[in-house]
C-alpha cells in the first residue's frame, strides 16, 4: 500500500511559494480552470451543434456539472458512510472537482464524429482516442510546465485515467479503421471499424507508468487487467476510486441533464420517453415522491403521470422535476470494496444502488436513443467527420507550409509528426475547425488576415 504523500507527487518538481495556503487538490484545480484546454470546451459539442439554440449544454458547462454533481456525491459519501473503511480515503472537493473538470479535455471537434474521424487519420500512426487525450494533454501538451503539461498530482491523473489500458492492446485487429467499401461515387469512414477502443495513447506509457508507479507489481496488473470480446474492442475492467465517483457524476449529468435540454428542444416526445423509461424503470424514485406527498398530505396515486407531466410541462415545473432527479441519484451512491485490491485507491470504489441504477440507465439509454441516434445529430455528426478527415488530410500534405508557426515548429522537432497534427486538431473548437475547413476548400472564405 503506498504512503499517501506520494498520491501528491507531480512529475516535476515544484516547490510552491512559502506564502501560498493551498493544498497540492487546490492548486490542481486552479490549474485546469486557468488551462486553455478547459476554456475551449465552450466550443465544443456536447450533443447538439453549437449555434442552434443558446440554451442547451456544451462540453464545457456539462464538464462544469460533472465537478459539481461528484462533489455533491463525495459530501453524501462523507456524511453518510463514515462507518466503511474507504471513508478515510474519499478525495478533497477540489481533487473531484479538478478531476470533473478535465474528464472531457480530449475529446476533439464535433463529438464522437471527430473522433472516429481522428482515429481513422491515425491508423497508421498509434489511432486517437478522446479519453486518451485527455491523458495526453494534462502530461504533455499543457503549459504549465516544460515537459509534463498541466503537471497535476498523481492521484488527481489517476483519478482520470478512464481505461488504464495501452491502445495497442485494447485494439481488436478484426477492427481496423477502413474505408466504407460500399459507396462508390465517394469516399466515406467506416465508422463501426473506425471506432477507437477505450484506452490510452501508446505514446504515453512513460506517463501512466509513473502514475502507476507507487502500486504493487501485484495491484498493478490487476488494475490494466481487461476482457475481450469477439467482434469488439477490449474492455478495462477496473477504475481508480475517484475515477468512479467521477463516472458517476458523467453518468447523471448524462442521463439527466442531457435529457432537460432534449425536453427543453422537443427533441423527445412523450410518448418516446414512456417507451424508454417506463414506470417500472423508476420504481424506487416514484416510491420516493409518494412518501413526500404522504408527509404533506397530498394524494399518493398516478406519480409516474405527475413526473411525466412535470418533465414535458413548463420551464418551472421540469427544472424542479431535474433537481430532484439528481438528487435522487446522488443520494442512493454508497462506497463499495474490492477485496482483490490492496492500495486504498484501487481498493474502494463508489456504486449506486440497483434501483436508481436501472432508472439512470433508462434516461440514458431514451437520450441515446432519440437524441445522439437521431437523424438531426448524426447528419451534422456525419459533416462534421468529413471535415476532420478533410482538414488533416490538406494539413499532413504540406505540413510545413499549412501549419500554424507553433504547430509547425513541433512538427519539425517531433519523432511522431502526425501526432502533432492530430494534437492541433483535436483541440479545435467546432467554429475553429469548420473555419479553417472553409479556409482550405471554400473558394470565397478566408483571407489573409486571418489567425491561424
Amino acid at each position: 500500500m503506498a504512503d499517501d504523500i506520494v498520491w501528491f507527487e507531480r512529475m516535476t518538481y515544484w516547490n510552491p511559494q512559502a506564502e501560498d495556503a493551498r493544498e497540492g487538490d487546490d492548486i490542481d484545480y486552479a490549474r485546469i480552470v486557468h488551462s486553455g484546454s478547459f476554456r475551449r470546451l465552450q466550443g465544443k459539442t456536447q450533443i447538439l451543434n453549437l449555434g442552434d439554440s443558446d440554451f442547451y449544454r456544451t462540453r464545457l458547462t456539462h464538464s462544469l456539472e460533472v465537478a459539481q454533481i461528484g462533489g455533491s456525491i463525495v459530501r453524501q459519501l462523507a456524511r453518510h458512510e463514515r462507518h466503511h473503511p474507504g471513508h478515510g480515503h474519499l478525495p478533497s472537493r477540489s481533487m473531484i472537482h479538478a478531476i470533473g473538470m478535465t474528464h472531457d479535455l480530449g475529446h476533439p471537434p464535433f463529438g464522437h464524429g471527430g473522433e472516429v474521424a481522428l482515429n481513422y487519420c491515425m491508423r497508421d500512426h498509434g489511432g486517437f482516442e478522446g479519453n486518451g487525450q485527455t491523458l495526453r494533454i494534462l502530461t504533455k501538451l499543457e503549459k504549465f510546465s516544460a515537459d509534463n503539461g498541466a503537471n497535476l498530482t498523481r492521484r488527481t491523473l489517476l483519478g482520470g485515467l478512464k481505461y488504464p489500458i495501452p491502445f495497442s492492446r485494447a485494439a481488436n485487429p478484426e477492427l481496423l479503421p477502413r474505408l466504407d467499401p460500399s459507396p462508390t461515387a465517394i469516399s466515406l469512414i467506416d465508422r463501426k471499424a473506425s471506432k477507437p477502443p477505450k484506452a490510452y495513447l501508446d505514446c504515453d506509457q512513460e506517463a501512466v507508468d509513473w502514475i502507476l508507479s507507487p502500486l504493487s507489481p501485484g495491484d498493478r496488473n490487476r488494475f490494466i487487467e481487461m476482457k475481450m470480446q469477439a467482434g469488439k474492442h477490449g474492455k478495462s475492467l477496473h477504475k481508480s476510486f475517484d475515477c468512479t465517483i467521477m463516472d458517476l457524476a458523467d453518468d447523471i449529468a448524462f442521463g439527466v441533464h442531457d435529457l432537460e435540454d432534449a425536453l427543453a428542444l422537443r427533441l423527445i416526445n412523450e410518448a418516446e420517453f414512456r417507451r424508454f423509461v417506463p414506470e417500472n424503470r423508476c420504481s424506487d424514485f416514484l416510491d420516493k415522491l409518494a412518501e413526500k406527498s404522504r408527509k404533506k398530505g397530498e394524494p399518493v396515486n398516478n406519480q409516474y403521470e405527475r413526473m411525466v407531466t412535470a418533465l414535458f410541462g413548463d420551464g418551472n415545473s421540469r427544472k424542479h422535476f431535474i433537481s430532484q432527479l439528481v438528487g435522487h441519484f446522488v443520494t442512493h451512491c454508497r462506497l463499495a470494496t474490492n477485496e482483490e485490491f490492496e492500495e486504498p485507491l484501487l481498493r474502494y470504489r463508489a456504486i449506486m444502488d440497483a434501483g436508481p441504477s436501472e432508472f439512470l440507465a433508462a434516461l440514458q439509454e431514451a437520450v441515446r436513443e432519440t437524441v445522439i441516434l437521431s437523424p438531426s445529430v448524426q447528419h451534422l455528426e456525419f459533416k462534421g467527420q468529413k471535415m476532420v478527415v478533410s482538414v488533416f488530410e490538406a494539413l499532413a500534405s504540406e505540413p510545413r507550409l499549412f501549419l500554424p508557426g507553433d504547430t509547425r515548429k513541433r512538427y519539425e522537432a517531433s519523432d511522431q509528426p502526425m501526432r502533432v497534427i492530430c494534437d492541433h486538431i483535436s483541440g479545435m473548437t467546432d467554429h475553429f475547425l469548420l473555419k479553417t475547413y472553409e479556409r482550405l476548400f471554400s473558394p470565397r472564405m478566408g483571407s489573409v488576415f486571418d489567425r491561424l
